[in-house]
């Protein structure tokens, strides 16, 4: 099976939302440190549990959809 540029970035999504997920819920320390060191990042992206639940489901409904299309 060739993984086609949208699973390869889908994958990478995943990896990313569960890993911001698992911060966020289970690691104060890395969410502070995130906050201050990328002080105006931070502002504009915030890290905050309801955010990364969106995201992760956000990302779940994309690779919903890439699966319906058998690219995943």
């Amino acid at each position: 099976m060739a993984l086609s540029i949208e699973a390869i970035i889908f994958y990478f999504l995943v990896i990313d939302s569960v890993a911001g997920n698992l911060i966020v819920w289970f690691s104060p320390k890395l969410l502070k440190w995130y906050t201050n060191t990328w002080k105006k990042f931070s502002r504009e992206f915030p890290a905050t549990k309801g955010w990364m639940a969106f995201y992760l489901i956000l990302v779940l409904w994309i690779g919903y959809s890439l699966n319906r299309l058998g690219i995943v």
